[in-house]
């Protein structure tokens, strides 16, 4: 599919019609719903406006669509977040999303956490999942789409792009009563001609670190981790495209992310032929004026096109996607015990459905394979296995448009 079509008041537009922004702007806040053509009998959708209307799949309808059409997504079992959508994220409202994360917006300067329970307990709450720090990293990915790829992205994907998505991502999304855009940050490109203006937009952008009656508001960084340098106060965390502001953590703290991490870590490294990027999310509080601290931080391997890969076993496979103008998706963790269990990509240019491919390293831990051998018992005749000890087999055939 080339380009996605809609049913508007029994008219047909192309996404790159020039009339839709005109018919979108008629059904807006109406009950009348356009649908997407990409099957027979269509699919709703809904309008949404930002800078102009968009056209949004409904909620939990992502895998009606025709896996060619950009408002397709893999049914929920198929990636971590199937695990997380009811408990963790909630679409209370079409077009805004609440998530429930497992760290906090604010510290609270020179206040111990209370230990054990209070003696005279009024209730007892159920507990709920909450996402994480790298789950939410995951889920501003695949809203942005940098966990998907068509032919018509080669070229297209740099620091700027990563920028405005990821920001635009995080407008729709509620976290703690807070719209996550507000407490985001994204480096925009650097260079040496705009660094200064570039400079003041980040200082206006992190103010909000700005401390409040004994209360530190906390913010999330994202961007690729350059490198990190030994000082006598502890370390400072270097993020490419922030080469005058440097992220600031303890040695230890830091020391612990190196073993957790350490195979991402060693992962750029790796002789494996193909370029691998270090992402960084960090929530991030001002230790001083313009002073940034971590908080807390996680890691995520990146293909170069920015798609998110779980080792670099992963990435001959994506390479070859990219390389042969392939469709895929590639499904994320977010908080499972592993992602061995779920497809390593999803091919959606081979017909009517996706297809899952699998990939099979030896490198993978013991649970990880078991977890993948069984989903491969599960899985029906026509996914596609490669074990990394082989030559890469042929990827299924390309359906005729």
């Amino acid at each position: 599919m080339d380009i996605q079509r809609f049913c508007i008041k029994g008219s047909v537009f192309g996404a790159d019609d020039p009339k839709l922004q005109g018919a979108l702007a008629q059904v807006h806040e109406t009950p009348e719903r356009p649908r997407c053509l990409c099957v027979p009998g269509g699919v709703e959708m809904y309008v949404a406006h930002h800078r102009q209307f968009v056209v949004k799949r409904m909620p939990e309808t992502g895998s009606q669509h025709h896996p060619g059409c950009p408002s397709y997504e893999p049914e929920l079992q198929q990636s971590g977040l199937g695990e997380l959508l009811g408990e963790a994220v909630l679409e209370s409202e079409v077009g805004t999303v609440e998530l429930r994360v497992d760290f906090p917006w604010t510290r609270t300067t020179g206040r111990g956490v209370p230990r054990g329970e209070p003696q005279d307990a009024s209730e007892i709450e159920v507990p709920r999942r909450r996402m994480s720090l790298r789950a939410l990293m995951h889920f501003l990915f695949e809203r942005a789409d940098f966990n998907r790829w068509s032919p018509a992205m080669e070229g297209k994907r740099n620091q700027g792009v990563l920028h405005k998505y990821l920001q635009e991502a995080a407008e729709g999304i509620v976290v703690k009563g807070v719209v996550l855009a507000e407490r985001l940050y994204v480096p925009e490109p650097f260079s040496e001609a705009g660094k200064t203006a570039v400079a003041q937009r980040r200082r206006e952008k992190l103010a909000v670190l700005r401390p409040r009656e004994g209360q530190s508001p906390l913010a999330v960084v994202i961007g690729e981790f350059k490198a990190s340098e030994v000082t006598p106060l502890g370390r400072r965390v270097w993020i490419k495209h922030m080469p005058d502001a440097p992220l600031l953590m303890a040695a230890k703290a830091w020391e612990r992310i190196e073993r957790v991490f350490a195979p991402l870590l060693e992962a750029r490294d790796a002789d494996g032929g193909q370029k691998v990027r270090l992402m960084l999310v960090a929530l991030i509080r001002a230790r001083r004026e313009h002073t940034y601290e971590i908080d807390v931080a996680s890691l995520m391997l990146a293909s170069e096109h920015w798609i998110p890969v779980e080792g670099i076993h992963e990435l001959p496979l994506v390479q070859a996607l990219v390389d042969q103008q392939r469709r895929f998706v590639k499904p994320l963790r977010y908080d499972a015990r592993n992602a061995a269990s779920f497809p390593n990509a999803l091919l959606l240019d081979a017909g009517a459905s996706p297809v899952p491919l699998h990939v099979v390293s030896a490198y993978l831990d013991p649970k990880e394979q078991a977890a993948k051998a069984l989903a491969l018992r599960a899985g029906d005749d026509k996914q596609w296995v490669w074990h990394t000890s082989e030559s890469m087999p042929k990827l299924p055939v390309r359906a005729r448009p």
